[in-house]
């Protein structure tokens, strides 16, 4: 990694020196600073699906963890509450709601510094958008990156998600973020870049062979299967075999990619997928919206994760994810959520996209605020062939989103149907977690991160902002 001093720099910049113990309101009872045993005590509404994926709220309940892992989730009664390094208590000051942390199965925390830049602006058109994209990656730096990813990592985690897959140019960064910021990252490094030549299917292997060794969990990714080559997908298909890694990619996403793809390998997105062997668990198509019949059941049986975009849709006029069909075909627990990036959605969180995900294909059938909760848990965990997470059961890893009860949005709901909670949580916006864990640990309390300083990010944030901007602009009139 470039400029190593500055990165250095820009982490202490933003690094949060004041760590909340107890808060202000009194939830938390600290009885040990370096904390492994917790009790999440009197919870009003518990929303998880259980062993066999089944939705279910429990009311009343306790969760245990040790280690980072949840040993227990029984009724309050039942639950000694000695004994415990940390007791925090979700039943005061009107209670607390506890879901599972959210899965987001597509993003490019890279491009943060990307909004407001490059938006939808009133005067220009979609194509110049994604033409300045390209423009704009080209006056990266380490720093840029390193800053982007931070500042999109955390307004994830705001929202409740704990797991996120990026696709992005610049391993190192990213990888970087994930550290400081606690945050449960599946780091996909793009195999060709235009932004960074030096990225190449022997670079992404390296990496993988030094898996073990980051904080983040190296994938694959290619932005695009048809803008490669025969040589770079027979490459990328031994790599994705030997190492059991994720591969991502963008798919099927417009009518033009299914045209490009045709006129430049002659043969359809699905037909690559088919001949270099990518028709695997262990793949993760994005947007798969221009999609043939008898190409989704092939795809449902060979058991490929989807993350399911439709704002980016929307906003790129890109066309609609075939999601009955999919779902029909058996493909339901393989559809998952993404947030994408600031130019395709300007709120990064999952649950606007879900309720989106209900208005977009409602023209059909209904999607069920229970199947909407499955997509940001349970799906995301299957797409990621992550067996630990998604769920509150014993042996799971304790990511957790806690949610005010006596908030703007959950009041009203049907006491004696506490599912209309969940209806709630999801179709009012803005919407932010009190506290949020990852791993067992507290990354945010009473609304404020814990590792990360948000003032101090915000500050170095815009100021790299317009470093940006002035870059671009010098180059555009050298031109």
């Amino acid at each position: 990694m470039q400029n190593l001093q500055n990165l250095d720099e820009l982490l202490l910049k933003v690094k949060s020196t004041k760590v909340r113990e107890d808060d202000e309101h009194g939830r938390f009872q600290v009885n040990k600073q370096d904390y492994k045993s917790i009790l999440v005590r009197n919870i009003p509404f518990l929303f998880t699906c259980d062993e066999i994926n089944k939705l279910v709220c429990k009311k009343n309940h306790s969760i245990i963890i040790n280690d980072g892992i949840i040993t227990k989730v029984a009724p309050s009664s039942e639950i000694d509450d000695v004994d415990f390094d940390v007791v925090y208590d979700a039943g005061k000051r009107g209670g607390i709601v506890v879901t599972p942390g959210f899965i987001n199965t597509h993003s490019h925390i890279h491009m943060y510094l990307m909004r407001s830049s490059m938006m939808l602006d009133e005067e220009e058109t979609l194509e110049k958008t994604i033409a300045a994209m390209g423009e704009w990656q080209k006056n990266e730096t380490d720093e840029t990156y390193l800053c982007s990813a931070i500042g999109d990592i955390t307004e994830q985690q705001k929202s409740g998600i704990t797991t996120t897959l990026t696709h992005g140019p610049n391993f190192h960064t990213a990888e970087a973020a994930a550290k400081a910021s606690a945050h449960n990252l599946i780091n996909a490094i793009s195999a060709v870049s235009n932004s960074k030549k030096e990225n190449t299917p022997e670079m992404v292997e390296e990496i993988l062979k030094k898996k073990n060794e980051f904080y983040s969990t190296p994938a694959i990714a290619l932005h695009y299967l048809y803008k490669t080559t025969d040589e770079i997908l027979k490459k990328i298909s031994r790599i994705q075999k030997e190492y059991n890694a994720l591969l991502t990619f963008h798919m099927s996403e417009s009518q033009k990619v299914v045209e490009e793809s045709q006129e430049r390998l002659g043969m359809s997105e699905f037909e690559i997928l088919k001949k270099y062997d990518f028709l695997n668990e262990n793949s993760i198509a994005s947007h798969a919206i221009h999609i043939k019949d008898d190409d989704i059941s092939e795809m449902v049986n060979a058991k490929i994760g989807i993350a399911h975009l439709p704002t980016s849709n929307t906003i790129h006029k890109s066309g609609v994810f075939p999601f009955w069909k999919f779902r029909g075909s058996g493909g339901f627990n393989k559809i998952s959520l993404g947030t994408d990036s600031v130019v395709s959605k300007n709120r990064l969180d999952l649950l606007s996209e879900a309720y989106q995900t209900r208005i977009t294909h409602l023209y059909s059938r209904t999607i069920k605020f229970g199947s909407l909760f499955k997509m940001m848990t349970v799906n995301g965990a299957c797409v990621l062939n992550l067996k630990d997470r998604g769920k509150i059961v014993p042996g799971m890893r304790a990511d957790l989103a806690f949610w005010k009860l006596k908030d703007r949005g959950f009041i009203p709901f049907d006491q004696e149907n506490p599912m209309t909670l969940l209806g709630n949580l999801i179709t009012h916006g803005g919407r932010m977690v009190r506290d949020l864990m990852i791993n067992g640990k507290f990354v945010i309390k009473s609304r404020h991160h814990q590792m990360i300083d948000e003032s101090k990010l915000l500050e170095v944030i815009q100021e790299k902002h317009m470093e940006m901007r002035d870059r671009v602009k010098k180059e555009f009139k050298e031109k």
